[in-house]
């Protein structure tokens, strides 16, 4: 870890491996002293097609030699910002025909949780126990961690808690609820994966108390669970959907896209209800348009139950409690969490990248890029497998 990344980076954590970075491409990261390192993190799930994908570099630097920045979100009309917004709508079913584009996943979040109370005058928010939507401060009221909010009170308040995935709990909703908000597969809480008929009652539920319901797809979206989004496969329709991580390809973006009708409130009463000045970048539009038009003209989600399957049948260990998830959004589930961070040390050091969760401190994130190789999946399970077993046969 270099001297002036401690002194001058404002740290996240005192944990931080602080990997010096030389170069990635494809399924590696290639640090200063010549390491080399399979990516099975992506970012967090923000590198679909893996680092510096040909096509996406290629969008990228033909942009910037047209033009980047030139005016404050929704002013002028920029012909990527427009062209992805016109996929998205072809790629989400009817009435979500319309698209904001913003800088991050907790910036869509924060303008959902606004177009909500527009949209219905109400103030109540229900989301789930466990929750996590990003860090921003209406995006931080959204969690039950109290370790993680005590530091940060006062919040946005009118947000109320239920249990993911519980029946018993929808009652909770009512005519003054403005919206719920769910994560489609439920990320820090260990990848848990909600029933269908949980999912239709949910839905259900909304619609009778005329409850706007926002999905979270920032982590299962496009295309890492075999769909494009992960709530086509429950058969129903969001309100807003929140995409973001994977959606350029390694840029920052979020997005909400939502009915005409809704998103339109935006423009008036007041006028400028949500405003940013980079969303929509032409640079970052590009690069996500050329990101989505690559995933759907490859066949990368036709191979994520295959993909899926390989990794499973491959951790094979009596140590192994669990794996949960979905297509490329894995999570190992160890006996406990004595282990956990050392583990993934351990892995680090065998040239193989994985990470944590946020409150699920026995999983083991796997989340690679959809370009990982059968021999990729293969070395990262056989190093992980040899690295659990070493730490439970020996303690």
């Amino acid at each position: 870890m270099s001297e002036a990344f401690k002194r001058f980076q404002a740290p996240t954590s005192p944990f931080a491996p602080g990997i010096e970075i030389s170069h990635a491409f494809g399924n590696y990261i290639y640090d200063k002293q010549g390491n080399t390192y399979l990516d099975m993190v992506a970012g967090v799930s923000a590198l679909p097609l893996g680092h510096c994908h040909p096509k996406v570099v290629d969008a990228i630097k033909t942009q910037v030699d047209k033009y980047m920045h030139v005016m404050v979100y929704g002013e002028y009309a920029l012909d990527p910002a427009i062209q992805l917004c016109k996929l998205l709508a072809h790629l989400m079913p009817d009435p979500l025909e319309m698209t904001y584009l913003v800088n991050s996943g907790t910036e869509a979040i924060e303008a959902s949780l606004k177009l909500a109370r527009r949209v219905t005058g109400r103030s109540t928010i229900i989301a789930m126990k466990n929750a996590y939507h990003g860090n921003t401060m209406g995006s931080l009221s959204l969690m039950d961690y109290e370790e993680r909010k005590a530091v940060f009170r006062p919040l946005v308040p009118d947000i109320y808690h239920i249990k993911y995935n519980c029946l018993a709990e929808l009652n909770r909703i009512d005519k003054d609820t403005a919206a719920v908000i769910i994560e489609s597969i439920q990320g820090g809480a260990g990848f848990l994966v909600p029933s269908v008929a949980w999912i239709k009652a949910l839905r259900n539920r909304c619609d009778d108390t005329g409850t706007l319901l926002i999905v979270d797809e920032i982590q299962p979206g496009i295309g890492r669970t075999g769909t494009m989004f992960y709530f086509e496969q429950w058969g129903i329709v969001p309100d807003m959907v929140i995409t973001g991580k994977g959606l350029a390809g390694g840029m920052p973006i979020g997005a909400l896209t939502a009915s005409r009708e809704h998103l339109s409130t935006f423009k008036e009463s007041p006028m400028l209800g949500h405003i940013t000045t980079f969303g929509g970048n032409p640079v970052i539009a590009a690069a996500a348009l050329k990101t989505l038009q690559e995933i759907c003209e490859g066949n990368y989600m036709e191979q994520m139950h295959e993909k899926e399957v390989r990794f499973r049948e491959s951790l094979d260990s009596p140590y192994i409690q669990e794996i949960r998830g979905k297509g490329l959004m894995l999570a190992v589930i160890l006996p406990d969490d004595k282990f956990t961070s050392d583990i993934v040390n351990a892995c680090r050091e065998e040239g193989v990248l994985f990470f944590l969760l946020l409150y699920e401190k026995r999983a083991i994130r796997i989340t690679p890029p959809y370009t990982i190789t059968n021999a990729e999946i293969d070395k990262a399970c056989q190093v992980l497998v040899k690295v659990i077993e070493k730490f439970y046969a020996t303690n």
